[in-house]
């Protein structure tokens, strides 16, 4: 009797040290973002569709690495493909579309209060954020 219960002692202190020790396996989520150019001497504002970035997490903090390259492609799509210089870039992203999808409505609500801000659509096909090279 003394020995099922040592027995029984010891299976249960594994059991309750393995289920601590067991560490959950977070599945990845994919990362979301779309842009807008703006530029304060042209009236015309580009945005993108939002868009799956290629194997790309959220850091420890949430922000998206590398992000400033991201925005860096867009703006020299707008410059070289659609010769359109001096514009500000922004990127926005989210590991939730339905939220950037609510952002990117916020965001371009703005610039259509203002009647004469024209938002030009980039085609899908014709721009994709890439992940920066390492």
């Amino acid at each position: 009797m003394k020995y099922v219960r040592i027995l029984f002692a010891v299976a249960l202190v594994f059991m309750v040290c393995s289920a601590f020790s067991l560490k959950k396996v977070k599945e990845e989520k994919t990362v979301y973002a779309f842009g807008i150019a703006a530029s304060f001497t042209d009236t015309v504002v580009y945005y993108t569709a939002i868009q799956p970035l290629d194997s790309v997490k959220l850091d420890k903090n949430g922000f998206l690495p590398k992000r400033e390259l991201y925005t860096y492609q867009l703006k020299n799509y707008l410059e070289y493909e659609l010769g359109s210089p001096d514009y500000t870039c922004m990127i926005y992203f989210s590991n939730n579309k339905g939220k950037l999808e609510k952002e990117a409505t916020k965001v371009q609500g703005k610039y259509k209060k203002n009647k004469t801000i024209v938002l030009t659509p980039i085609d899908a096909e014709a721009f994709r954020f890439k992940k920066p090279e390492e």
